[in-house]
Order: structure tokens, then C-alpha cells, then sequence
């Protein structure tokens, strides 16, 4: 059953709508994670690391201090080459974040994207496991993966004082009151590699596109940037970048990386005036409401003043993008700050060197580029 009245949101938190539908939509790469787990076992593994994820827990981290001069470097390569195809570098970018957030050592990378990119092919694999096949190859990958990862936690134990988000994961996961076994664990920071990539890449891409769409928009970004000066690396230092944090907000809205969400029916529920049976299949979709005009005055009009001059606080269904009730995204905070820390990068090193994002090509949807004065589908 697809739900498209805005009640729907509603069995987002009802206690008899499950996300183990989500599981077996894809085991191989969701499975014993936080998205496909409900109830106590779910709270238990949630409260375990949610505090690394709060703005205190990434600003003790020193995650901002981290990503920022990464983000700078990138961009600056993308001005220096002239023109780029965006999405493909925003990927990249992405990876080399998390990455970087894992403690990856630099002459590791071309491991950890070989075997990132056969992990990725679990999502299309046949259910055919023989030798040279996507299954195969993916569950390898997964595996090389996990056993780094559990060598991180180990590391982590063994480093107690050292600061970083996967020292705070492990630290407060061991803090917990009911320990969880390690699979949990390591099942959730894989989640972070994969949750944080292609959703943050693709968002991050059609920032650009949006900006080399309208001029306008490149110049009010320009203009908080160099008010600004320089790319925040705190949380609190957010809202110092109002024009910044409307370009994430809107380019979300109008171009959501997830499109929808699935759960399934426990128990017999009303919604409106339509029952839903026990075991039914709920699909909620999130570029239907986004794009609502219940919900958003002229919803088909990319606007960054529906954020900049709203007076209310921001609504559950404003970032219905990270979902809502006990399954909201954990990593928030985190994609606000890398978004923010890319728009004013972005913005400060194009301008400096006088150049500004444009389209190649009459390019106007999905794939865009960036740069020198040009963008390339």
C-alpha cells in the first residue's frame, strides 16, 4: 500500500509498523543494523552511539576541524582542472570524508574504494553465489571490510583516550548498560560507510547544479561566504551560514536522495478512513510529499526564502528527507555540518579565482559538473 495522504507520517512512529521490511529488501548489506531494527532492540543499539552523533559529541570529535581542509582541497583541484562531472567527484569526495572520519590511513584509500565499490553490488546482486559472480564478490568484500572494522574497534579499546567518532561509537557502545555483541557494532559503522556516501554525494551534486542553474542563488552564497571567511568546522558556527544551510534544506526537498520508505503492518491499523491489514506493505513516498502542495507553497519552485524567512521552528515533515520517530537518521547533525562546510568551500575558493558554477552543453538534470567557467553532464 502506497500512502500518500500526509497522516501517513503517522505510522512512522505507531508501535505496530515495522522496519524488518527493510531487511529483507536487502539482508546482505542492512541486516543487524540500526534501519531494520525495531523496539527495545533497537533503542538498545541506538542509545548505545547516538551521542556521537549530536552536535557535542562531532564537535569534541573535532569532526569539522577534519572534513574542512579535505573539502577545501577538493574544490580547489575541481577550479584547478577546469570542469568536472559533479556527481562522480561529489562520490568521491564522500568517500574520502568517511574515510577519513574512519582513520583510514592515505595508502590504504585504493583498497577500501576497491572493496567498497564490490560491496555496493550486493544491492543488484542475482541470488546466484558462484565464483566470479556479483553475490560472491560482494559478500567477500563485506567481509574484508568487517574484519577491518573489527580490527578498528580492538584499536579504538585499546586507545581509549584517543578522541574521533569511531573511538566515541565503541566507547559509549561499551558504556552501555546491555552490551551488544561486536556484529552489532561492526554491522553499524559499516552503515555509516554506506548511509553516508551515495545519499550525501547526490545531494551535494545537485547543490551545484542548483547553483549553476541560478546565478542568483551563486551570488547570495558568495556574499554569506565572504562575510563568513572562512568554512566552519563547529556545529554552533552553523548558524552563521543561513544561506548555506537553505541550499542543503531546499536541494533535499526538491531533489530527495531517498524517495521512500518501506515498513510493514504488525497489527490491524486505521489510517483515515482506509484500514490496513495486518502483514500489509507500507511504502511511504517521501518525493510525493516533498514536493506536495499540501505542504509547500509552490512546491515545484526551487526557493531558499521558504527557509530563510520561515518564523516557526522546523516541522518533522520539513526534514521528512531523515525520516521521523524512532528511526529518524543518526547522522543529521552530521550531514548538515559536511553540507555546510561544502557550500561556503565551494563558494570562497570559485570566487576567489573569479569563476562560478555553470551547466555544459544545455545540461539541466541528473548528472551535472562543475567548474572553471563550466559544468559537464
Amino acid at each position: 500500500m502506497t500512502c500518500v495522504d500526509p497522516d501517513a507520517f503517522a505510522l512512522l512512529r505507531h508501535k505496530d509498523v515495522s522496519s524488518a521490511l527493510i531487511e529483507e529488501i536487502a539482508p546482505e548489506l542492512l541486516g543487524g543494523t540500526l534501519v531494520a531494527q525495531d523496539g527495545g532492540a533497537h533503542r538498545q543499539a541506538r542509545d548505545a552511539i547516538k551521542a556521537a552523533f549530536l552536535p557535542k559529541g562531532l564537535t569534541q570529535a573535532g569532526i569539522g576541524d577534519l572534513f574542512a581542509p579535505i573539502i577545501r582541497a577538493r574544490v580547489q583541484a575541481w577550479r584547478d582542472r577546469g570542469d568536472v562531472t559533479i556527481l562522480r567527484e561529489t562520490g568521491d569526495l564522500m568517500l574520502k570524508l568517511i574515510f577519513s572520519l574512519m582513520g583510514i590511513p592515505a595508502q590504504n584509500l585504493p583498497g577500501w574504494h576497491r572493496k567498497y565499490r564490490q560491496l555496493l553490488q550486493l544491492i543488484v546482486a542475482p541470488p546466484i553465489d558462484l565464483p566470479g559472480l556479483p553475490l560472491r564478490r560482494g559478500r567477500a568484500a563485506r567481509d574484508w571490510i568487517d574484519t577491518q572494522l573489527r580490527q578498528f574497534v580492538r584499536d579504538a579499546r585499546a586507545h581509549a583516550a584517543r578522541t574521533g567518532l569511531i573511538n566515541d561509537m565503541v566507547s559509549a557502545f561499551d558504556r552501555s548498560d546491555d552490551a551488544l555483541s561486536d556484529d552489532g557494532l561492526v554491522a553499524n559503522i559499516r552503515l555509516l560507510l554506506l548511509g553516508g556516501h551515495e545519499t550525501t554525494a547526490s545531494t551535494m551534486a545537485w547543490m551545484v547544479i542548483e547553483l549553476a542553474r541560478q546565478p542568483v542563488l551563486w551570488d547570495a552564497l558568495v556574499e554569506e561566504a565572504q562575510r563568513v571567511g572562512a568554512v566552519p568546522t563547529r556545529q554552533a558556527e552553523l548558524a552563521q551560514c543561513p544561506v548555506a544551510e537553505a541550499l542543503f534544506r531546499e536541494t533535499l526537498r526538491l531533489h530527495p536522495a531517498v524517495t521512500l520508505l518501506p515498513r510493514r503492518a504488525l497489527q490491524d491499523l486505521q489510517l483515515g478512513q482506509q484500514r490496513i491489514p495486518a502483514g500489509t506493505h507500507l511504502c511511504i513516498p517521501l518525493l510525493h510529499f516533498s514536493t506536495s502542495a499540501l505542504l509547500h507553497e509552490a512546491p515545484d519552485q526551487f526557493r531558499l526564502g521558504r527557509w530563510l524567512q520561515r518564523r516557526e521552528p522546523i516541522r518533522s515533515v520539513d526534514t521528512l528527507q531523515f525520516g521521523t520517530g524512532p528511526h529518524v537518521c543518526i547522522g543529521y547533525h552530521l550531514v548538515w555540518l559536511e553540507l555546510v562546510q561544502f557550500s561556503i568551500a565551494l563558494a570562497l575558493t570559485m570566487h576567489k579565482a573569479g569563476v562560478r558554477p555553470r551547466l555544459l552543453n544545455g545540461a539541466e538534470k541528473g548528472v551535472g559538473a562543475i567548474t572553471r567557467p563550466h559544468i559537464r553532464p
